[in-house]
């Protein structure tokens, strides 16, 4: 399979964030990804205008994010050619939905979109003109997946006035590992269908006033491309500029991300190409997002290859519960319990690598 490197939910000059789609791309061109998915607020007018194609190297796909009237439940929304649902104005600058949440990922599965709840469990609450939006609609059965690491996000909740300053500068350093609790539903999720996790950006570039006297960007495009990216595993090569067939390029994307053929990397701490997780069992081998059927009059174990591209500690997850660790370039372990495994890798307790399942049923 093809390994592709991107970035998920960004914004720009079509919602609040300050960049034009063309200085996106470009960044994400020089940083050497290969796709990312724009997610301006409520409008897929980048789209309309034909921002969606190829840049170079970098392969541009437009969503969106949406909202409701309490400008909650924010729901990043690829693979539609039109908004769900209608809109009302709930303040000077944002929009939100008319239906409720549980109704518009309803409505984006009969177009045949594809859904993720957008910063699920977020808390911050130390930037007044940027409250938290977190996810309230867990009655909503529908929905594709969440993003298990946002960048943003977990900047903004760990901000304090002693670290504000440092924070400002150095926007990858106090990026830790993706909050337990949204892991820990994640996991519990996935006991009852497959949830696929994805890591995201969140980027605006805004500008923020510090110390009442200069104004510094906070999230760098370019710098938040060297932070958190999902990988992605496609069935056919991408190629660059390869305009005749770019639906059928933009298709092996929104696959790989729908079917959780993916893994979540903190570039930060290294580039992740070449992390792979598998599964082996009665002669097939099953990749990230994938389902194994145990065949009852066998005893047989499935075999789980783990390969990292630097050495790490390597978590296997059962159920969301570690069930073995070791520090190594790569690792096998045998099983044969039905349930939910996932793979983390840490360098010295930092997050580095967080894999999407493989079910056993």
């Amino acid at each position: 399979m093809f390994e592709y490197s991107g970035a998920l939910h960004i914004h720009s000059i079509f919602s609040d964030g300050t960049g034009t789609i063309e200085q996106i791309a470009s960044f994400a061109n020089e940083m050497g990804l290969d796709f990312i998915m724009m997610t301006d607020h409520n409008t897929l007018e980048p789209k309309f205008k034909g921002y969606e194609r190829w840049y170079n190297n970098t392969l541009v796909l437009v969503g969106y994010e949406l909202n409701d009237l309490q400008n909650n439940n924010h729901y990043l929304v690829f693979g539609t050619d039109e908004l769900a649902g209608e809109f009302e104005q709930i303040s000077d600058e944002e929009k939100g939905n008319k239906l409720s949440a549980e109704e518009y990922v309803h409505e984006i599965n009969k177009k045949g979109g594809t859904g993720i709840i957008a910063h699920p469990f977020e808390k911050r609450k130390h930037i007044i003109e940027h409250p938290s939006y977190p996810w309230t609609e867990w009655n909503s059965k529908e929905f594709n997946g969440m993003e298990i690491w946002n960048h943003m996000s977990q900047w903004a909740e760990g901000l304090t006035e002693k670290n504000k300053l440092q924070r400002f500068l150095h926007p990858l350093k106090s990026i830790i590992a993706p909050d337990e609790e949204t892991l820990n539903k994640w996991d519990e999720l996935n006991l009852e269908r497959k949830v696929i996790g994805v890591g995201s950006i969140d980027a605006h570039a805004h500008k923020q006033n510090v110390l009442g006297f200069f104004e510094v960007e906070i999230f760098p495009y370019k710098i938040l491309f060297k932070s958190i990216r999902t990988h992605i595993l496609c069935n056919n090569q991408l190629k660059p500029g390869d305009f005749e067939n770019f639906e059928s390029h933009k298709s092996e994307v929104l696959n790989a991300i729908r079917e959780g053929h993916s893994f979540i990397v903190n570039s930060y701490h290294g580039n992740g190409k070449g992390f792979r997780f598998f599964a082996e069992y009665d002669g097939n081998s099953y990749i990230m997002g994938d389902e194994i059927t145990l065949d009852k009059t066998k005893n047989k174990n499935i075999t789980f290859k783990v390969f990292v591209p630097k050495e790490a500690e390597i978590r296997l997850l059962h159920n969301g519960k570690i069930i073995n660790k070791t520090k190594a370039l790569d690792c096998f372990f045998d099983y044969n319990l039905p349930g939910n495994y996932r793979v983390e890798c840490r360098i010295n307790e930092f997050g580095w690598i967080f894999s999407n399942h493989i079910r056993v049923i």
